[in-house]
């Protein structure tokens, strides 16, 4: 993001916080597409993924007088998404439930709030978003942040709150993970060839994960929309 992009969020979330009604929604409507699309890709779930929205939106509308500017605020923003998205991961692993079986899950695949795979591939995306989900939390993250969204991992690390170091490490065991876990696939859905032989590659060329590509949003309340958790999360 340049600096006039910068500057213009810190401008509507100032103007938020001293009374302006219309501002956050603007903040909001400037960066949905990548924080949708990285709640998505973190949970796999378009329900889950609109609740834990929802719940960092609600969070970052009521912590906005504690941002403290040391990070930009499309981070802060990212951050708090994340940590949503961990917190709900978290209490579903706790509570586990089991899905009806009715057929009409809104992650089936097909229209909302991504373009349907074509048929062929339908297969191939659920497999993948069921490796992502068979990665550790912290390493599903970073994935999620560097290979899918292509975040340079300077990014990641102030979004996550963690060293480059521990990004870099965090991928290259997800990756291993990932390349276990879908061995199976042709080679070309999977991963780029590596740059280094013997290297993991980052995740490309799957349909529904293409990096930087994340698809129209939909159904997803804007400003102070549909809410439901009364969240207090600051910069974490």
């Amino acid at each position: 993001m340049d600096g006039r992009a910068a500057a213009k969020d810190l401008e509507l979330l100032r103007a938020h916080v001293t009374g302006d009604r219309d501002a956050f929604a603007e903040l909001f409507h400037r960066h949905r597409d990548r924080l949708w699309a990285v709640a998505l890709r973190t949970l796999g779930d378009r329900e889950e993924a609109a609740d834990a929205l929802q719940d960092a939106l609600l969070s970052a509308h009521r912590a906005a007088a504690r941002f403290r500017g040391d990070s930009a605020v499309t981070t802060w923003l990212h951050r708090i998404v994340v940590n949503a998205c961990l917190d709900r991961i978290r209490r579903r692993q706790a509570h586990p439930t089991v899905p009806l079986p009715d057929g009409n899950r809104a992650d089936d695949g097909t229209g909302g709030l991504e373009p349907a795979a074509p048929a062929t591939d339908h297969d191939t995306v659920l497999v993948v978003r069921e490796a992502l989900a068979a990665l550790p939390l912290e390493q599903r993250a970073a994935l999620v942040l560097v290979d899918v969204q292509g975040y340079p991992v300077a990014e990641v690390a102030r979004i996550l709150g963690v060293a480059e170091g521990t990004v870099k490490s965090r991928c290259a065991r997800g990756r291993a993970r990932l390349a276990v876990l879908l061995g199976h696939l042709r080679p070309a859905a999977v991963a780029t060839p590596s740059a280094r032989p013997g290297a993991a590659a980052p995740i490309t060329d799957v349909p529904g994960v293409t990096p930087g590509n994340p698809g129209p949003v939909e159904g997803v309340g804007s400003g102070s929309g549909r809410y439901r958790r009364d969240a207090n999360q600051e910069d974490t």
